[in-house]
């Protein structure tokens, strides 16, 4: 219904109210199926973890992706194995010669001494947009909003594009609690800080999770590790097409028809 007024939302390509979603490793077929219904409103794929290294068809898939608009990137793991290896340059050869054009730092698993990590953004930042990642994908880590802020504002002033804030696949790690509860005071530390929201990206793979970040936040909070087929209802959280937001994002009283 065009005649429904519904928050602003950016258009593509846009910095900020990005969806950026996970592929686990799905065929072509249901790529394209999927993106036939929501690939306006999916802005970055990632192929997750190291799944890219053993699906067949990874050429196919990423054209697939391409042709719908949706840029690609490989998993956070998959870079901290390649660093562990020492095979930075064989890995930038790889992205390059499969045309992708985002990459994802990050030392969630493995630890990279802060110098080094800052490095690699430089350089990849000269060829690639970089999404890179602070937070630890350990559940037992506790990491000070200091450590956290100080993180993100090197990383963005050493060429990232966004910095994601951790969350894991399960939203039980990193800016969450074991429970799946996110851990608020850390969130709006970070904010008070004066980094701009919009530079940042929060995995956010389970609905209350989303729904408390776009009403704590707004509707154009840039959102990740959100399920292909999560990727419309996401939109709708975001609109107040759905019972979680509706009254946060439209107001008025839940007596209406």
């Amino acid at each position: 219904m065009e005649s429904l007024t519904l928050p602003q939302r950016s258009s593509k390509p846009r910095s900020r109210g990005r969806t950026h979603g996970l592929d686990k490793g799905i065929g072509p077929d249901a790529v394209r199926d999927q993106l036939s219904v929501c690939g306006e409103y999916l802005d970055l794929v990632k192929l997750g973890w190291g799944t890219s290294v053993v699906t067949p068809v990874l050429r196919e898939k990423i054209d697939v992706y391409r042709a719908f608009g949706v840029d690609v990137c490989f998993g956070g793991t998959l870079f901290e194995l390649v660093v562990l290896q020492g095979r930075l340059d064989e890995y930038v050869a790889w992205m390059q010669d499969l045309g992708l054009t985002s990459v994802e730092v990050s030392d969630g698993t493995l630890e990279i001494e802060e110098a080094a990590k800052l490095r690699m953004i430089e350089r990849l930042a000269a060829d690639f947009t970089v999404f890179s990642e602070v937070g630890s994908k350990d559940a037992e880590a506790i990491v000070t909003p200091a450590k956290w802020l100080n993180a993100i504002e090197a990383e963005l002033e050493a060429g990232a594009s966004h910095v994601i804030l951790e969350g894991r696949e399960s939203g039980t790690a990193g800016m969450y609690r074991k429970s799946g509860e996110i851990r608020m005071g850390l969130i709006d530390e970070i904010i008070d800080a004066g980094v701009p929201v919009e530079r940042l990206v929060f995995e956010a793979p389970l609905k209350p999770q989303q729904v408390w970040l776009i009403e704590h936040l707004g509707p154009e909070i840039n959102l990740a590790n959100i399920a292909l087929d999560e990727v419309i209802p996401v939109e709708t959280l975001r609109l107040g097409l759905r019972g979680d937001t509706l009254l946060a994002l439209h107001g008025g009283d839940d007596g209406g028809s």
